[in-house]
């Protein structure tokens, strides 16, 4: 006499495999959408509202200071009419970014080689028709940018000083945005009207601050709270304390030399602090407020110039 037994269990064993099988489907998404994230290029635009406090400077040794710790990085000199990131590096790059916008070249032929393993992307100078980008300007650089999405980790994007149009554009663009300030009250009060403006006409509501030539941490500190401050009590915005670079006669020698303080003087107070400032951008990778990747990077301003 035959019997059937366990039928019961074998149901439940079954229901429990699918259940696991199930589970397991779940989490290999979740893996492959996270690897996809992690794998997703960083555009992160740097400004300042006014120059001379550094910006380019920051911009080139925070590049080397994130290469150090291996990610693959380009930068993208977005003063236009008067690029000089080439000219701080020591580099002679034959093409620009003026070459793409004419057509010439394509933006895979004008990427130069930078130290420490980042790339360049030059901008020309003394070209006043390209200080205001056109629409067509813009579709072009939007096409040409988006064959590099799986080459770089994080682009940083140098803009111009100032409210230039062109430094509205580039900023909206990016998915996040530093905005570097020195304690001088203008550099302040400049920094809050560029501040201003991308919160009010642009809807850009979160910044990440950084302080360049504090005298020190606790002088950073105060730089910020005095932003903070002001921007708390007129303006609906997330601001967050990236960090500070101290003042250091090496950047002035570094400068001189026309190379990055970190490559010159590795071992200096202010290449330690761009080594800080590069761990903080990395740490915060989870915590980015997406608005876009590179195939986005111009095409969501453009779709949306008033940025509403």
């Amino acid at each position: 006499m035959s019997t059937v037994t366990g039928t019961g269990d074998q149901a439940d064993t079954l229901r429990q495999m699918a259940r696991q099988s199930r589970r397991n489907a779940a989490a290999e998404h979740s893996e492959t959408a996270a690897a996809g994230e992690e794998r997703g290029i960083r555009v992160i635009s740097v400004t300042s509202g006014k120059g001379g406090v550094g910006k380019s400077n920051v911009v080139s040794n925070l590049a080397m200071a994130l290469s150090a710790q291996g990610k693959q990085v380009l930068i993208v000199d977005a003063d236009l009419g008067l690029g000089n990131l080439d000219v701080l590096l020591g580099l002679s790059p034959a093409y620009n970014l003026n070459h793409v916008l004419n057509g010439e070249k394509s933006i895979s032929e004008i990427i130069i080689d930078g130290p420490a393993g980042i790339k360049v992307i030059p901008a020309g100078s003394g070209v006043q028709e390209v200080t205001s980008l056109s629409q067509h300007d813009k579709l072009r650089l939007l096409d040409e940018l988006d064959i590099l999405e799986e080459q770089f980790d994080i682009m940083i994007v140098d803009t111009e000083a100032g409210i230039s149009e062109n430094v509205t554009y580039f900023t909206v663009a990016a998915q996040e945005i530093i905005v570097v300030v020195s304690p001088e009250p203008t550099s302040i009060t400049d920094v809050y009207a560029l501040i201003k403006l991308l919160a009010t006409r642009y809807s850009e509501h979160h910044f990440k601050v950084l302080v360049n030539m504090a005298k020190d941490s606790e002088d950073a500190l105060e730089v910020f709270r005095k932003l903070a401050n002001v921007a708390g009590r007129f303006l609906d915005i997330s601001l967050d304390y990236l960090g500070c670079v101290v003042k250091d006669e090496k950047v002035v020698e570094a400068v001189k030399r026309q190379k990055a303080v970190y490559d010159l003087f590795p071992d200096s107070e202010a290449a330690g602090c761009f080594t800080t400032l590069a761990r903080r951008v990395i740490e915060n990778t989870r915590q980015t407020r997406l608005k876009g990747n590179i195939q986005f990077f111009f095409r969501r301003f453009l779709d949306n110039p008033t940025g509403g």
